[in-house]
């Protein structure tokens, strides 16, 4: 009786590494599938670079420490082995701390791109300037989480036994310092990645402000284009997004790295719960960064629209509905920034409507000097 519960307790347990390791998976081979076939992707060029290489770490990620949890759990002694705790402690250092600095590359690509086009296009960003940066990132990130092994701090198996992580609760000064070096540069990470996505949605914010006044009353369809533009508004769908999920998924454990080693205080399940949210991190990315893609986007805004023109027939009339929604797809550019900067173009070469037009108007109807 006793074996056949233990049986049933290790089968539930067991469970929930295993759906986040399928969910992990699924859903980054998929992005990866999803970005190969999709051309209009393609055309991004740093940028989707930097989205496939998120993805395949990701994917990497999943892959490599989901298997050492699982098979802990089927065996707990899998993990007592020294060298096997020391390889997934650094999986999870790697893996977390490189996968905040893609995501911060991939912000500060878009704030170049947005706020500082002169910039960007001086400096040549483009495919292989981002693989030559995601280079940089795995070799920087391999070193720094390779100090550990080398002798700046010591992995240890978590109280929990299902995990193996840097001893982040001693007094000695140099794991101590690495433990406050690892979570600072991740808390550095992260509000460098959310300044930069505020940064770029109030850029957006701005130029859609700016396009609105430039616009004279009379130019209806391009005042329908500046507001409803479908690039502005995935961009800071996609940002906004990005914001929430770093900030939720990696907050958790850079505070537990911090509260451990300052508090010294045993706080095990907190622990256990700051990791697993942190897992959630690959699971959700191919979803935001990937499967949001403009084509879908475009399709939804084109559904809601011909919901809200349906709509509209039974209540407004033919006049109204025509002035509010012009037959016009604003999204017909494949790359965002190209499209928006295209918008904003059309729109700041019509004549502006002055007073002094308006006077001239009064004094002479027929229009000759």
């Amino acid at each position: 009786m006793y074996t056949s519960q233990q049986a049933s307790g290790q089968q539930k347990a067991i469970a929930l590494p295993v759906l986040m390791f399928a969910g992990g998976a699924l859903g980054n081979i998929i992005a990866i599938v999803v970005l190969s076939i999709s051309r209009q992707e393609r055309k991004s060029s740093a940028f989707y670079t930097l989205v496939c290489g998120l993805a395949v770490t990701d994917l990497l990620g999943t892959c490599l420490a989901s298997p050492l949890t699982i098979a802990n759990y089927r065996d707990e002694h899998v993990l007592k082995n020294r060298h096997l705790c020391a390889f997934q402690s650094f999986l999870l250092l790697f893996f977390g701390v490189a996968g905040l600095s893609i995501i911060c590359a991939m912000s500060a690509e878009r704030y170049m791109a947005i706020c500082c086009p002169y910039t960007y296009r001086r400096w040549g960003v483009g495919r292989r300037f981002a693989r030559i940066f995601l280079v940089s990132i795995y070799v920087g990130n391999i070193v720094f989480c390779c100090l550990p092994v080398m002798g700046m701090a010591r992995s240890a198996l978590q109280p929990s036994l299902t995990w193996c992580f840097i001893e982040w609760r001693t007094r000695d000064p140099l794991p101590a310092a690495y433990s406050f070096f690892y979570g600072t540069a991740s808390l550095l990470l992260i509000v460098a990645t959310i300044v930069f996505n505020f940064a770029v949605c109030g850029t957006l914010l701005l130029m859609r402000r700016r396009t609105v006044r430039r616009v004279t009353r009379a130019s209806v369809r391009e005042r329908w284009v500046a507001l409803s533009s479908a690039a502005e508004t995935q961009m800071i769908a996609v940002l906004v997004l990005t914001s929430a999920v770093v900030l939720a998924c990696s907050a958790p454990l850079v505070a537990r790295v911090f509260a451990n080693q300052i508090m010294h205080q045993d706080y095990y399940q907190a622990d256990l719960t700051a990791i697993r949210i942190a897992s959630v991190n690959p699971i959700l990315d191919p979803w935001i960064y990937i499967l949001l893609r403009r084509s879908l986007f475009k399709r939804i805004l084109r559904s809601s629209r011909k919901a809200r023109q349906s709509s509209n027939k039974q209540s407004s009339p033919p006049s109204t509905q025509a002035l509010f929604y012009p037959c016009a797809d604003p999204s017909s550019s494949s790359h965002v920034l190209t499209q928006l900067l295209c918008n904003t173009n059309v729109i700041t070469q019509l004549p502006a409507f002055t007073p002094c037009d308006a006077e001239t108007q009064q004094q002479d109807p027929s229009g000759n000097s």
